[in-house]
């Protein structure tokens, strides 16, 4: 009977301390940006997204729109932590600057965290910036995107926070 008995508890302890497996938050849909709870964006810009999450990748299609302008952007994020080359965003008639980008699962499933690093040359020769962006899905189901940036001048944060399109 002690012997069970240990073997039992013993059987539950290993159980117990095994590593735990979260489910990944999905990201997919369509969402459209809430600009009253958002910030460090230009006042007049309104933002909608789509993403298509698999696996470990996501695709997202951004919608920037401001009066008089409307652009839209691709991008692909491969969630394995590896670092990959990516061209970034640049405004028209401007070289894009080289970047390294590394996308990952945050702990506990709680969401993911994209890390770019750019190198643009400039007439002072190159600086590198580092852009850290955190996406989370709250309980109410909104994406939250924290950015980080450090650049040689200047170091900022800006979120946005998107709800689903009806």
């Amino acid at each position: 009977m002690i012997r069970n008995t240990i073997i039992c508890f013993t059987f539950l302890i290993a159980l117990c301390s095994t590593t735990v497996v979260f489910a990944k938050p999905d990201f997919s849909g369509s969402w459209v940006m809430d600009r009253a709870r958002s910030f460090g964006l230009p006042g007049n810009m309104e933002q909608s997204m789509t993403v298509k999450q698999s696996g470990d990748q996501m695709e997202i299609e951004t919608k920037l729109i401001q009066p008089n302008n409307e652009r839209t952007q691709k991008d692909t994020y491969i969630l394995d932590g590896k670092e990959y080359e990516f061209t970034p965003f640049a405004p028209p008639n401007q070289t894009p600057p080289k970047g390294k980008r590394t996308a990952k699962w945050l702990p506990n499933g709680d969401g993911i965290i994209v890390t770019e690093i750019t190198t643009a040359e400039t007439p002072n020769g190159p600086t590198t910036t580092q852009v850290v962006k955190k996406w989370t899905l709250t309980a109410e189901g909104e994406v939250t995107i924290a950015h980080f940036v450090d650049a040689p001048t200047v170091s900022y944060e800006l979120k946005r926070i998107f709800v689903r399109k009806k």
